[in-house]
């Protein structure tokens, strides 16, 4: 099976991009900006769906849906979130088409044109605010936990499978509060979860902070995020979540009655990750030969190839590996036993290997004698002859242990390897320029020299991290006063 991907270290877009196509995650659409995802790729998505949605609903959250469609009105309340997304809205003005008399086929009903324009979904919060003011009557209703499993389109230009498209799927949780403080807390604890789904589930170690004002989410007090760094260099904002204190309550007037009988705006939050973490869990773990999936979210954990000549060895190998297939399954692993006659064992090696599957199993007539089988694991390529006794279930369970953890340690030795200091702009400069990875500086807070440093090197500040003590110092720009080091990278 001819791969024909590009090296990681010659072209390290090219090689992303061939691979999420060849490895069958999606592909482009017919509509220019937007993606496929193929099945073995929503497979993946499904996995991370199932993981993160648990973990939503064990810290109290339900699931909900709201339209698709969203009044122009109701986006131009909150005067930061329009502005913030206004060049990004698809706009319906019409509601029908009509034939063309004059044989142009179809065309818009001019005569059809809608009272009030609607704009495809960008984000929810203005359209959620507007029902929560039905919802929410006293501190009864409090807290109100919603997560909405959705589809969003933000207009883009310059599309990238997974990591930039014109529609993407996403979840976007959406809290409403009786305090601040409780609205904090569950602004912290939805970042903890996505933190915590990132470094066990997609074994990516991730760092926590706030961003800065001009990166914040538009219409948010503070936007806290989990940054990742790729195999190239490059960091990635893998979530967010937003603490909105009382914008979008008093924009869509959601007040509630307290204990003490008073009238109050109510507390919000939102938070969402995207099919973006698709795009982080190729860069973070792939290498030249394919994908490379943490057993948590492969969607065939172990595959089984059998090595025959004939329909008698194939139904021999048949006959021994079914009880292994059902031991495997009753463990909660899932098995794919491969026996098509259609291709050689070499090339079913070679597709695996490109589609990341965690355990190859490989079984012939001489392992059928010996009672042994061909165990390879897909992170470090090794290959180990296995007894073909009860216990070989327990084994690779412990396998898939030890695969998802090496896969965590080896991206956060990649990360520790590749994060420094940088004491002076011209430091600065040479590190973002000979190594890239995360550089912690110090920056004077100022939104000037913010813009200096992005329109000189391209570098952002990816976050004020949350989890290292606050060292002041001095901007290695401008020299002034810094509370502490923020974190710096080139990103996607």
């Amino acid at each position: 099976m001819a791969k024909g991907l590009v090296k990681r270290s010659e072209d390290y877009s090219q090689w992303y991009n061939d691979l999420v196509k060849k490895a069958d995650l999606a592909e482009n659409s017919a509509v220019r900006g937007c993606m496929v995802i193929k099945p073995y790729g929503f497979s993946i998505w499904e996995k991370i769906q199932r993981g993160l949605d648990d973990m939503f609903k064990a810290t109290g959250h339900t699931n909900a849906y709201f339209p698709l469609f969203i009044p122009k009105s109701y986006l131009s309340r909150e005067a930061d979130h329009v502005e913030g997304f206004a060049k990004e809205c698809a706009v319906v003005t019409h509601y029908r088409l009509k034939v063309d008399e004059n044989g142009g086929g179809l065309i818009v009903d001019p005569e059809a044109k809608l009272e009030e324009e609607l704009i495809v979904r960008p984000t929810s919060e203005t359209v959620i605010w507007s029902t929560y003011k039905n919802w929410i009557q006293s501190y009864r209703d409090l807290p109100l936990l919603v997560n909405q499993w959705a589809n969003v389109v933000r207009w883009e230009m310059r599309t990238r499978l997974f990591l930039r498209t014109s529609e993407f799927l996403w979840q976007e949780g959406h809290t409403a509060h009786a305090t601040k403080d409780e609205a904090l807390i569950e602004t912290r604890q939805m970042l903890d979860v996505y933190a915590t789904f990132a470094e066990e589930f997609m074994a990516i170690p991730v760092l926590k902070g706030l961003k800065t004002e001009s990166e914040k989410f538009a219409g948010a007090e503070d936007t806290y995020c989990i940054e990742t760094l790729m195999q190239d260099g490059k960091a990635l904002q893998a979530g967010t979540s937003h603490f909105l204190g009382q914008n979008f309550a008093k924009a869509f007037d959601v007040k509630f009655l307290d204990r003490e009988g008073q009238l109050n705006f109510v507390w919000g939050t939102s938070w969402g990750v995207s099919t973006r973490l698709m795009g982080a869990l190729v860069m973070a773990h792939s290498d030249d030969e394919g994908l490379v999936v943490p057993p948590k979210l492969a969607p065939i954990q172990v595959v089984i190839v059998p090595i025959f000549k004939n329909e008698d060895q194939r139904d021999a190998i048949a006959e021994k590996v079914n009880p292994i297939i059902k031991q495997l399954q009753d463990s909660g692993i899932s098995v794919k036993f491969d026996n098509r006659d259609t291709q050689k064992p070499g090339w079913k090696f070679a597709e695996y290997e490109l589609k990341g599957v965690p355990v190859r199993l490989a079984i012939g007539p001489n392992d059928l004698e010996n009672g042994t089988i061909e165990v390879a694991r897909r992170d470090t390529k090794e290959k180990q002859l296995w007894e073909l006794n009860d216990q070989l279930a327990i084994r690779i369970s412990n396998l898939l242990d030890e695969i998802q953890s090496n896969l965590y340690e080896k991206a956060l030795k990649f990360r520790e390897i590749n994060t420094h200091e940088a004491d002076s702009y011209s430091k600065f400069k040479d590190i973002l320029e000979s190594k890239g990875g995360f550089i912690y500086a110090h920056w004077d807070g100022t939104t000037e020299t913010e813009e200096r440093i992005k329109e000189e090197t391209k570098a952002t500040i990816r976050c004020i991290p949350i989890e290292v003590k606050a060292t002041p110092g001095h901007c290695m720009v401008t020299g002034k006063p810094s509370k502490q080091m923020v974190v710096f990278a080139k990103a996607y």
